[in-house]
């Protein structure tokens, strides 16, 4: 697998959009209508970006966007590996699309991906799902016009999930789904391998856009009236290393805080190995960056975490957290947590369970361990059942969820700025938005509202949420 980072030339992507201007010619010669699109997403935010820039070159060829796959001339189905579940989802997804294919032959099936990547996967969807025509991976999502058209003019399927890794590719048109919220990727790939994911193995080694590209993005977005933007990476924190010019992730996030404008920034996912005070105080004195931190933790065993490969203890992280909670008093800290992980014993999974209540986080993500073929983990001894790692997992959770209630309780009474965000369907509560800290009020108030930042009292809680009134 390639380490080298390859910046697309333009002429190259001038190619690709030629590609494009092809596939249109051939849609409108062949349908008396307008193509349409359907494109469904699965997985982290990486992937929701990447399906917006799928949207971008599919707009380009002309085509409008469906809700309906029966409706579609061309689907994009973008995937995720993360999780065993993911992908049986996926499988079932591109399994019901063979009604699709039989009532409208020529509807052009994409699988695209991490998911995609994987050549067992590939092989799978060679073999058995026949009416997909197009399979690539993340590393080829910049050619997805010049493989669409070997479909058509080749009249075959197409597979590409060769290794291909290392290219940054600017310039390509992009379709953005809201005009509150935008997504802005400053670096692909992860260094870390982890020894339960798949992901270094199909998004490739770090490489980091240049602070300029970068900047241009987030400017022009402020202008266009975007309200929040979030920062993406699969280690954000690793920012930087790769360029010519000396830059971390900290000093990247203070010159975006120079723009003037009123919007806020996130990003994720942060490395707790690579995120230290510099970053900690940077965020406490800008501004534009959310006192908002998803700092993943894995598990609460320095054990186990040694296992993981995650080259940190529980004592130093928990030393991070407590420095930037004391630089950020008002910080929202969010975490991941793995259950189960391969040796693990119920006595340092309830190490775990203590570093929860020590910490007290706002929400957690937490999974029971999936193995992922072609990862370290999935050849490790497992000799616990499932079940007791449900239990297990329950008492984590019923302790998170404890927490997050009491936590959201102290919200009550209290007023605070949020982002309507958009429409939430409840009549009670027609509007929801987000804090600051990332935290969902539920909203009375009128759709007006939406794409504006507000003063909100709240009124009420839960353990998921916050209701408030403008």
């Amino acid at each position: 697998m390639s380490d080298k980072t390859q910046r697309i030339r333009q002429s190259e992507i001038d190619r690709q959009m030629r590609f494009c201007d092809e596939i249109r010619e051939h849609l409108l010669a062949h349908s008396d209508h307008q193509p349409l699109a359907y494109t469904q997403t699965y997985g982290c935010q990486q992937n929701v970006a990447d399906s917006q820039r799928i949207m971008g070159m599919l707009r380009e060829m002309g085509c409008g966007f469906t809700q309906d796959p029966y409706g579609a001339d061309i689907i994009v189905v973008n995937t995720c590996a993360i999780r065993e579940n993911a992908e049986k989802k996926v499988f079932g997804v591109i399994g019901q699309l063979v009604h699709v294919k039989e009532k409208n032959p020529d509807t052009v099936i994409c699988l695209c991906g991490c998911m995609a990547q994987q050549e067992v996967v590939a092989k799978k969807v060679k073999n058995s799902y026949r009416h997909v025509d197009l399979v690539f991976g993340p590393q080829a999502l910049w050619r997805f016009p010049e493989l669409l058209y070997e479909v058509y003019s080749q009249r075959r399927r197409v597979f590409s999930i060769q290794d291909e890794h290392g290219s940054i590719t600017e310039g390509m048109p992009v379709v953005r789904e809201s005009g509150v919220k935008a997504w802005v990727s400053i670096m692909y790939g992860c260094n870390n391998f982890c020894s339960y994911c798949i992901v270094p193995y199909v998004r490739g080694r770090e490489r980091s856009r240049e602070p300029e590209d970068i900047l241009s993005e987030v400017r022009a977005l402020v202008e266009d009236g975007f309200k929040e933007i979030t920062l993406l990476g699969q280690n954000v924190n690793s920012y930087g290393k790769d360029l010519d010019r000396p830059m971390d992730f900290a000093d990247l996030l203070s010159e975006i805080d120079q723009i003037p404008g009123e919007y806020l920034i996130r990003f994720m996912t942060s490395h707790p190995k690579d995120a230290g005070e510099k970053l900690f105080d940077t965020m406490a004195r800008c501004g534009h960056v959310a006192k908002q931190l998803h700092l993943p933790v894995q598990s609460g065993s320095s054990r186990v975490l040694k296992a993981m490969n995650r080259k940190y203890t529980r004592e130093s992280y928990l030393e991070k957290v407590r420095y930037a909670k004391s630089v950020m008093p008002d910080l929202v800290l969010t975490s991941d947590i793995i259950v189960g992980f391969p040796g693990e014993t119920e006595a340092e999974a309830m190490e775990t369970l203590s570093l929860i209540e020590e910490v007290r986080y706002d929400a957690l993500f937490t999974f029971i361990f999936s193995p992922r073929p072609g990862t370290p983990a999935a050849q490790m001894a497992d000799p616990v059942s499932r079940a007791e790692k449900q239990v297990w997992f329950e008492r984590i959770v019923d302790a998170q969820n404890r927490i997050s209630a009491e936590l959201h309780r102290e919200y009550v009474g209290r007023t605070v700025r949020v982002l309507v965000d958009g429409e939430s369907g409840d009549m009670a509560w027609p509007l929801s938005s987000r804090t600051h800290g990332g935290r969902l009020v539920h909203l009375k108030g009128d759709a007006a509202l939406v794409g504006r930042y507000v003063d909100v009292r709240v009124v009420d809680s839960n353990t998921w949420a916050l209701f408030g009134e403008v």
